[in-house]
């Protein structure tokens, strides 16, 4: 059993701030926001976080920033502390997505940094991690999985996991084109990953399973014992989305939740 089921969505590099107004005044309207049996969050891009932020800040729905830096402050042009994400009015970050480690040089190091940082400001950081389509093909996903958690939240105290999230996004399910992974697969990898952190702090935060998931697939995922939440791409990028796919799972996340 977890205490809360989590259901949210990563705006990616998409929407004006007129196109995030019209997202959350959706996500207002819905006449069963506040009784859905689960928690709901989206991160849009920086330009829009403070207007989501405070838009949102009288319902059920967190918001997140999509990355921060490691330092407090200092001549860091273009990059965005974890005080400045707070500042914003966000309680979540988004740290170590696939696309920040391939294409802007993110090592499990930095992630740590990131983490800490996160934490020292009063956010909860959502860490991802997953395997790549290689590493899935010569069986090491579960090495590689367990490495990237093992190495994100080293130094914290079991303490500090009540304020943390993880991500699984397998490399292979992510983006346009994207396979999803079998929930017994991920079952099995949340599983694995779950193990990794309480042998190195005795315990083990939500994990979320992330990586082309659609309302196909959405029921069957959330139905997995050891996937504590869902974190939907594209899918979810219109707010009628979010909310049909939280209807969808709101049955099979009421067996789960021992207390919301």
């Amino acid at each position: 059993m977890v205490e809360r089921f989590w259901l949210g969505t990563g705006w990616k590099m998409n929407k004006t701030r007129a196109e995030a107004a019209d997202y959350v005044a959706t996500l207002r309207a819905a006449p069963d926001l506040v009784t859905l049996p689960l928690q709901l969050f989206v991160l849009p891009p920086f330009t829009a976080l403070a207007e989501v932020a405070a838009a949102l800040a009288e319902t059920p729905v967190m918001v997140g920033a999509q990355n921060c830096h490691w330092a407090t402050a200092g001549a860091w042009t273009g990059e965005i502390s974890a005080g400045q994400v707070a500042d914003c009015g966000a309680v979540l970050v988004e740290l170590g997505h696939s696309e920040r480690r391939a294409h802007f040089g993110e090592t499990n190091a930095l992630i740590n940094a990131k983490v800490k940082a996160a934490l020292a400001a009063g956010l909860t950081p959502l860490v991802c991690v997953g395997e790549t389509a290689e590493e899935r093909d010569l069986d090491a996903a579960s090495v590689s999985v367990a490495r990237q958690a093992r190495m994100a939240l080293s130094g914290l105290a079991a303490a500090d996991l009540e304020r943390v999230l993880l991500a699984y996004e397998p490399v292979w399910a992510i983006g346009d084109g994207g396979e999803p992974a079998t929930p017994a697969y991920a079952g099995a990898i949340h599983g694995v990953i779950k193990q990794a952190v309480t042998d190195l702090l005795g315990t083990a935060p939500p994990v979320l399973y992330g990586g082309s998931v659609n309302p196909d697939n959405a029921t069957a995922l959330a139905g997995e014992p050891e996937i504590d939440g869902l974190f939907v791409g594209r899918a979810a990028w219109q707010a009628e989305g979010l909310l049909g796919l939280a209807r969808q799972v709101a049955a099979v996340v009421e067996g789960k939740v021992d207390r919301y």
